[in-house]
């Protein structure tokens, strides 16, 4: 990079910052009539002397709020943290502002960074610079699961302290309680919450309303049980209470789930950051190249370079989306796709937007809408079926436009380099230097006078080149048969100028990647649906877990059992959910129609000790094998665990490294050895 260039960089960075300064005392000064003002009188009393970092993020969330881009990054954060700081404005706001000031000090110098590396490669630096935002929502909800994570550890504690106080108290909710009283605890908010739950009115009620807001499952089943068991009473179970023998299940159930979360993360924290690198790499990458084999520039500087450039940007881009489907764990995925109001449902408001998506929805009730339908509940999606439309036919009409743009920048770069080019009637493998170089440009610069004269019109002929010559001052003293040869060089160029325009053929492919934008969305659900796929056994076992916990409890049905089992079901949701449903027109024929829709074995095993306990057996025998092997189910869980994590590490090893790979074999290995070979032929045969 250039002195110049670098200062102006510095400037640049210099007058964004000066411009955040005035914004934040513009926006200080308003908020000083408004909402901080209100935040001040709240402080008047508690207000600690000297910097306080819970103050300053409480300002950051009010500065983020009104600022128009961060502000529904700051929204969205708040949505998916009222999940888990329930009912704390305070916690929320401070969190939000954390997580966004973090994500910030990440982005701005990666950003930097690229601006700094890829300043002369306009198409590639905007490329990039739109993955980089994009990579926005990587952090954010990476920060988001690390909060979660957390809670879930917390949990462990708060359950083992439970055990303490309910043999002290011998009532659930006062043990619940005396334990929650711990401030500083994320879990002591769901634990009052829960407190309030069970001594309400119309406890069923808030429970379900509990159900809807509850950061994970594990909360959920001790929701349920802790209700259960102020509303049945607890016994003795081989002699210890069934209440605290369910909160170890529970515990053990989250001990598996903590174990696979970070042996997951384990595995993929260095795969994301792996699979961007080559976005940064790949102008250094050319710079050295250039640098130390001369020979390449015309790969690099041309269109073959750019073509390779872009493509390794597309398939870092691709490769990312899918490691993050991969390594996705679930823990707050349920909150990632908010139905409130996105912008897709506010663009179908719009009466002409709502016909033309209308035109491309499958009608009801036919074949394909039914199978766009299986598809989104296979995959898990909460997208409606207006809003997948929309995001199809965004995409492809996105695509279309940058793929038009890509070719026409594609022919600007190769009419570039035709005007840049230093010409030679001989190559060299080591390229030119010093005086060669500089009598190489000289005859470009004149070459590009007549390019100039006579660029667009197709009838040029040699001998309109050659006129042209004899006339310029540039061939006065030259003889005739150097005019002849420069004019035939000048010609041939300018035949390669006059076809660097857009194409029938370039439109085509363009229509055709618009094809593929406008099904990736459905791919994308296909791969996240196989994913899933890998997941059930980890579902079924939970499964046998909560079972395991109802079974033994006082007037507990095969229904109530269903909607436990539906009401924590990712996978096997939809067919739960279409079982329960029908389960008062006939227990039965609900759950064989249940059975014959699932091919997963161990779950038609469920369904078959359910049917069996309807008519013929107590819940108790018909699901004793659970009991009696609970340590070989567990163990079996670990295993089946292990398994699941080795082949995510193994795709998203194979996902992860592809790029880099591409990027040193298609952009480096492969230019090198083709065109250092073709050079070497080209040079033996003038030499011959």
């Amino acid at each position: 990079m250039s002195s110049s260039m670098l200062r102006y960089v510095i400037y640049g960075i210099g007058g964004i910052f000066a411009i955040i300064v005035i914004a934040y005392i513009v926006i200080s000064k308003k908020m000083n009539k408004s909402e901080y003002k209100q935040l001040q009188k709240l402080r008047q009393g508690t207000e600690t002397k000297g910097f306080s970092k819970e103050v300053m993020y409480q300002k950051l969330y009010i500065t983020y709020s009104k600022i128009p881009f961060l502000k529904s990054y700051i929204f969205k954060l708040r949505r998916r943290l009222e999940i888990l700081n329930i009912d704390d404005e305070y916690a929320t706001r401070r969190d939000s502002a954390k997580i966004l000031s973090k994500t910030l000090l990440i982005l701005i110098p990666i950003i930097t960074l690229s601006i700094i590396l890829t300043h002369t490669n306009y198409l590639i630096l905007s490329i990039i610079l739109i993955f980089e935002i994009f990579m926005t929502d990587s952090f954010i909800n990476g920060m988001v699961d690390g909060m979660d994570n957390n809670l879930l550890k917390e949990q462990l504690d708060f359950f083992a302290e439970i055990r303490h106080a309910y043999h002290e108290f011998n009532m659930v909710e006062e043990a619940i309680y005396q334990i929650s009283q711990d401030d500083e605890k994320n879990i002591s908010r769901q634990g009052e919450k829960i407190y309030e739950v069970l001594i309400a009115n119309e406890p069923e009620i808030e429970l379900e309303k509990y159900y809807d807001v509850a950061p994970n499952s594990y909360l959920k089943e001790f929701a349920g049980i802790s209700y259960l068991t102020k509303e049945f009473g607890d016994r003795k179970v081989d002699k210890s209470s069934l209440y605290l023998k369910n909160v170890n299940n529970i515990t053990e159930e989250m001990q598996i789930e903590i174990l696979k979360r970070d042996k997951i993360d384990y595995v993929f924290q260095s795969l994301s950051i792996i699979s961007i690198v080559p976005v940064l790499g790949l102008e250094p990458l050319k710079n050295w190249a250039v640098g130390n084999f001369s020979f390449t520039e015309s790969f690099y500087r041309g269109r073959s370079g750019m073509i390779v450039q872009i493509l390794v940007i597309i398939i870092t881009i691709i490769c990312y989306l899918l490691l993050r489907k991969i390594k996705n764990n679930g823990s707050t995925d349920k909150n990632r796709q908010t139905t409130e109001n996105p912008w897709q449902a506010k663009l179908y408001r719009n009466a002409i937007a709502k016909k033309i998506v209308d035109a491309f929805i499958p009608k009801k009730g036919t074949k394909e809408y039914l199978k766009v339908q299986k598809t989104l509940k296979d995959s898990a999606s909460k997208q409606k079926m207006e809003w997948l439309y929309i995001n199809r036919l965004t995409l492809a009409l996105v695509t279309f436009i940058i793929s038009i743009f890509i070719f026409v920048e594609l022919h600007v770069v190769s009419t570039d380099w035709i005007y840049n080019e230093p010409t030679t009637d001989y190559d060299l493998i080591t390229g030119l230097t010093g005086n060669e170089l500089e009598t190489a440009m000289a005859v470009t610069e004149s070459d590009n006078k007549f390019l100039d004269m006579f660029k667009g019109n197709k009838e040029t002929t040699v001998a309109d080149i050659e006129r042209a010559m004899q006339r310029s001052d540039d061939y006065a003293e030259s003889k005739e048969e150097d005019i002849e040869e420069s004019a035939q060089r000048v010609w041939d160029k300018l035949q390669k100028i006059n076809k660097e325009y857009l194409g029938w053929f370039e439109v085509l492919l363009s229509v055709v990647f618009m094809i593929i934008a406008y099904m990736s969305p459905m791919w994308l659900m296909y791969f996240q649906f196989k994913i899933r796929q890998m997941e059930m056994e980890d579902e079924v076992m939970q499964f046998q877990t909560i079972i395991l916990m109802l079974m033994r409890i006082e007037r507990v049905n095969v229904e109530m059992i269903l909607e436990w089992l539906e009401r924590y079901a990712n996978i096997f949701k939809e067919p739960l959910a279409r079982c329960v449903n029908n389960y008062e027109a006939g227990a039965w024929e609900a759950l064989e129609e249940l059975r014959t829709e699932t091919t997963y074995q161990p779950f038609v095993r469920i369904i078959e000790s359910m049917q069996a306990a309807v008519e013929k057996i107590p819940i108790r025998d018909a699901f004793d094998e659970l009991d009696s092997e609970r340590d070989y189910y567990q163990a079996k869980r670990r295993e089946s665990n292990d398994r699941l994590i080795a082949k995510k590490a193994m795709i998203g090893k194979v996902i992860g490294f592809a790029p880099m790979v591409i990027m040193f074999v298609g952009y480096l290995i492969v230019p090198l050895v083709y065109i250092g070979l073709t050079s070497m032929s080209s040079t033996m045969s003038n030499v011959g």
